[in-house]
């Protein structure tokens, strides 16, 4: 049974969706613990609600100490097989991608190479979309690599535009979306 980390900066709603295909035995692996960089997270809360041990680690609660290494050593005594990136809000560093080689997945709410990089995430990649006329979009789950939005990818999914779509819903039909590919693209990885 392969182990999952999950590492999110707010609500962790892909944390939900790989813990009920874990626990629905859809996907043979668990989900063995959350770190965040923000300890408002309302993943922490429902962590803790699953027993699944979680964490703060960030500059405030350690000042002077080297976070990514405190990351990768916890992902390390955890005995983690693949990192998943629920809407983490942090760049991912090198000791992490060193220690755990295409092991680190994102899903990103857009059709990459289109609307990745640096600032492109949640409502701005789909305002972008709209304001350029795309007639698709769709998701991407991809390995994490040292550059925003770059790895490799592992799948994509898409859907039509509507003529006057909305952001709003548009958001909305993007998430419903991630949720099986986030699925799928695990059942990829640990067949």
């Amino acid at each position: 049974m392969k182990r999952i980390g999950i590492l999110s900066s707010h609500n962790g709603s892909g944390f939900d969706t790989i813990l009920e295909a874990c626990e629905n035995k859809i996907l043979d692996a668990q989900v063995v613990l959350v770190i965040s960089n923000n300890q408002n997270a309302k993943v922490l809360e429902k962590a803790s609600n699953k027993d699944v041990p979680n964490f703060v680690i960030n500059a405030k609660k350690y000042p002077n100490e080297n976070l990514d290494e405190k990351i990768t050593n916890l992902m390390l005594e955890f005995k983690i097989d693949y990192i998943f990136l629920s809407g983490y809000m942090k760049k991912i560093e090198k000791n992490l991608l060193k220690n755990f080689p295409n092991k680190i997945i994102n899903s990103h709410p857009a059709l990459l190479p289109k609307f990745g990089g640096s600032g492109m995430y949640g409502r701005f990649v789909h305002e972008a979309v709209i304001e350029s006329k795309e007639t698709k979009s769709g998701c991407t789950i991809h390995y994490v690599n040292e550059n925003y939005d770059e790895g490799e990818y592992i799948l994509q999914k898409s859907i039509t535009l509507l003529q006057d779509e909305k952001v709003e819903i548009l958001e909305e039909k993007i998430k419903e979306l991630e949720k099986t590919a986030v699925v799928e693209a695990f059942l990829k990885l640990i067949k």
